[in-house]
């Protein structure tokens, strides 16, 4: 078997474009305007977008360092084995989390919308089979699975341009664009945006197959935009459709409003808006399980030794089997599924807040020695 982490090229430009905004826009998208409700948070969809780009900024100092070249090496050098086994454990349960958080999102919605009598178990191993086999090829193919990701995403925010206009538009439910009030809601969405343009901080972890071109910081930049532009309009177009009083009642407001879409070809155009949307949870979850397996060569001193089928089976089989368990404890009820959010949130948060920072800090301190 070739070493799943083989690289022959590396990837620049348009990709790092492509990269940022695929690794923002998952489940979060779907479900946000839940979080968000009132439309004065369209200016917190701005301000934690400006806060990401400075964040992104600093991942481009790492991108372009000469320890992130040489991956794992240069992790060795700049904190020691000690730590980067530490490191690597937290990163095997965030990215645990997370995985099992993408995927039960995702299933919720195929059983509510297109397969509510089957089992949901079914589902969750459709996906994880089919994210198995993408992670398979490796790493590098797995990025390049991204422009698929992008190419059957990103038309997806013309569906929802009818809904800007009368008379399904109601234009007095933007006011107030000032908040009169602030409580706990406004800031848990605060932090749940936050957390929402958290992805690209794993491509930290991924420098030896993109590239250190000093010139790629404008890709990291337009792809963020590219993102904030994507969730203000789909949250724009929520406010206008349901107003606030009841948007905070529905699950999943953007796909309940694909099947208001009418057209003469098509009944129901949110199947195909959830069934497109696939492509970028299996993009998610395949690049997220090699990173998961990287994760326990690294606790289990195993980086200087090939990659095994073993070893990405064992680990896809620890996903699956954490993934059903969560679901049958947690998932069934709606107090479990918000704390689960919930802290989904606050460690992408966290992370995103920390990690570019250490591996900054990290390296300027490496250069001035």
């Amino acid at each position: 078997m070739k070493s799943l982490y083989n690289r022959t090229s590396t990837f620049d430009g348009i990709y790092f474009l492509l990269l940022i905004n695929r690794t923002q826009m998952h489940y979060y998208v779907l479900i946000m305007p839940v979080y968000l409700v009132h439309s004065y948070m369209v200016w917190g969809i701005i301000v934690m977008g400006l806060l990401s780009q400075l964040n992104l900024m600093l991942l481009s100092k790492w991108f372009t360092s000469s320890y992130a070249a040489k991956g794992y090496q240069g992790f060795l050098q700049l904190f020691g084995k000690r730590m980067v086994q530490v490191f690597a454990i937290f990163g095997f349960l965030i990215i645990l989390l997370k995985i099992s958080i993408l995927s039960l999102g995702y299933v919720e919605m195929l059983h509510s919308f297109i397969y509510p009598s089957m089992d949901k178990k079914w589902l969750i191993l459709v996906i994880l089979l089919i994210s198995l086999y993408v992670a398979s090829h490796g790493m590098e193919k797995t990025l390049r699975f991204v422009v698929i990701a992008f190419l059957c995403g990103a038309w997806i925010l013309i569906v929802f341009i009818p809904f800007f206009f009368p008379p399904i538009a109601n234009y007095r439910d933007l006011y107030p664009l000032i908040p009169t009030e602030w409580s706990g809601q406004s800031w848990q969405g605060l932090l749940f945006i936050w957390s929402a343009y958290s992805g690209p901080v794993y491509l930290a972890f991924m420098v030896p197959w993109l590239s250190s071109n000093k010139k790629i910081t404008k890709y990291l930049v337009i792809g963020n935009m590219l993102t904030i532009i994507e969730y203000l309009l789909l949250f724009i177009a929520t406010i206008l459709f349901y107003g606030s009083s009841f948007l905070s009642k529905i699950n999943f407001p953007v796909v309940y409003m694909g099947s208001y879409i009418e057209t003469n070809a098509l009944d129901r155009i949110d199947y195909i808006l959830i069934s497109f949307h696939m492509f970028n949870y299996v993009f998610d979850i395949s690049i997220l399980l090699l990173c998961f397996y990287g994760a326990i060569r690294v606790i289990m001193s195993k980086m200087n030794e090939r990659t095994t089928r073993i070893g990405l089976l064992s680990s896809w089989f620890v996903i699956l089997i954490s993934i059903i368990l969560m679901n049958q404890w947690l998932w069934q009820s709606v107090p479990g599924q918000k704390l689960l959010l919930n802290i989904q949130s606050c460690l992408g948060g966290f992370i995103y807040l920390l990690v570019p920072t250490i591996l900054y800090t990290a390296v300027k301190r490496k250069e001035s020695m």
